[in-house]
């Protein structure tokens, strides 16, 4: 029987999970291709023969999402599968419409085909975009799993931008690990917050392998989801965090309006930020859309290390890169820190950008001084300590989740900033003990 001809359209991560849990070792697909897009240096690569399996033993390569139209032809292409988060339904169906006007079919995966069934109990935290907030609810929630005397361990959506290989299975439970696993500063930024507190870290590829391999040293699993993407694993209580910063994009965007659909929990973020009628804008949407879910309104509380550095200084600012990017966000935890302690002056980072940090400029031109703490590979980081130590300034204010001190040299003083989440109320800590008090 002649196989299915497949493309898979990706971003290394819901890609290579789509591809390992439903077509890899599948008689009836022949996968010729997957294409990269959001994430630089991806394209070019090989998925490798032995994560592919016996169907594929030379592996698959990785082309460019521009070249899908040539692919479909070349390949003779019956279905292109779309398999990456955060972009928005009008995208979703230009990309379908090139793939039908060359003649293939355009198809979706969803939860039932792709969601792994764990052993242990799992407490998903997803988005309905990125940047909503998903590190710090996670951090929170497993502190309250922590005084309830449960020993949770976090698995994070991969981000595997080295060797596809040696990442199959990935552990973190220390520094070292992270030098160990080269990781970029977008894995650092999701690790290192969990390993600061003594919280295990799992992440990589092979999602079979890793859940097994976690289930064996925890009493319950926490999903960390990455974009607005939804979970890999089966979820016993599913929480969702919305950002009235960016109010209707719940309705808006793949595959976050997914996770609006399928919340147990709604965390309405950043209230202490967001315009009222924004909140509200958000809450009537929750309400009319998913009413089974419960509400919650939270705070974004600013932390910020040394506040001196800021005020009445002209000062750079370091953001989360993927917020900022395909997250769409024009600032984060840097700025709003910077206006709170009334900074002198922001010092415009394009200015003094280099290599493919100004190239990042030109593809997401809704950014303006602030700079994205962009790290996909060694020479990338690089390129973005030369850009911060370029910039004329009294202060760098780091609003990344990792410490950027311990991965590059600054050659400026340093304010870091974070956010913690702040519920209102104690619904989120009862929701979490009835929750528990179910699965033990």
């Amino acid at each position: 029987m002649k196989r299915i001809n497949v493309i898979i359209m990706g971003a290394a991560g819901r890609d290579f999970h789509n591809f390992s849990v439903y077509f890899r070792g599948n008689p009836l697909y022949d996968v010729k291709a997957f294409t990269a897009a959001q994430i630089p240096d991806i394209a070019g690569r090989k998925y490798p023969k032995e994560l592919a399996g016996r169907l594929y033993p030379k592996g698959i390569p990785v082309y460019p999402e521009s070249d899908m139209p040539k692919l479909i032809k070349q390949f003779n292409i019956d279905y292109v599968f779309f398999s990456y988060s955060d972009i928005t339904h009008e995208d979703v169906m230009h990309k379908a419409s090139i793939a039908l006007a060359h003649g293939a079919n355009f198809a979706l995966l969803g939860p039932r085909d792709t969601q792994l069934q764990s052993k242990k109990p799992v407490i998903s935290i997803c988005a309905v975009r990125t940047g909503a907030g998903k590190s710090p609810t996670t951090r929170y929630v497993v502190d309250l799993l922590l005084t309830q005397g449960l020993k949770p361990l976090v698995v994070r959506h991969p981000m595997p931008y080295g060797d596809l290989r040696k990442q199959e299975v990935q552990r973190f439970a220390t520094y070292d690990d992270l030098k160990k696993n080269k990781c970029t500063v977008e894995e650092r930024e999701e690790y290192e917050p969990h390993i600061r507190k003594g919280i295990v870290v799992y992440a990589g590829v092979g999602y079979e392998k890793i859940l097994r391999q976690a289930e064996k040293e925890c009493d319950i699993i926490v999903w960390d989801g990455g974009n607005n993407d939804f979970p890999f694993f089966k979820s016993d209580l599913q929480i969702v965090v919305l950002d009235p910063h960016r109010a209707g994009h719940e309705l808006k965007y793949h595959p976050g309006e997914v996770n609006f659909r399928a919340a147990d929990i709604f965390i309405v973020n950043k209230i202490d930020t967001a315009k009222k009628e924004d909140i509200q804008t958000v809450m009537k949407n929750a309400k009319a859309v998913n009413p089974r879910a419960a509400i919650i309104k939270a705070r974004s509380d600013l932390i910020v290390s040394k506040p001196a550095l800021i005020r009445g200084k002209r000062v750079l600012i370091v953001e989360d890169g993927p917020t900022l990017t395909h997250g769409g966000m024009k600032f984060g935890a840097g700025f709003v820190a910077a206006q709170r302690y009334r900074a002198k002056a922001i010092v415009d980072a394009s200015k003094h950008a280099v290599g493919s940090i100004r190239t990042v400029y030109k593809a997401y031109p809704h950014l303006s001084k602030i700079l994205p703490a962009m790290g996909y590979s060694a020479k990338q980081v690089r390129e973005l300590e030369q850009t911060i130590n370029r910039a004329v300034c009294d202060t760098v204010i780091d609003g990344t989740p990792v410490d950027l001190a311990h991965l590059i040299r600054i050659n400026k003083p340093i304010a870091e900033v974070d956010y913690a989440l702040s519920p209102v109320g104690n619904a989120l800590e009862r929701a979490i003990k009835k929750f528990t008090r179910k699965v033990k």
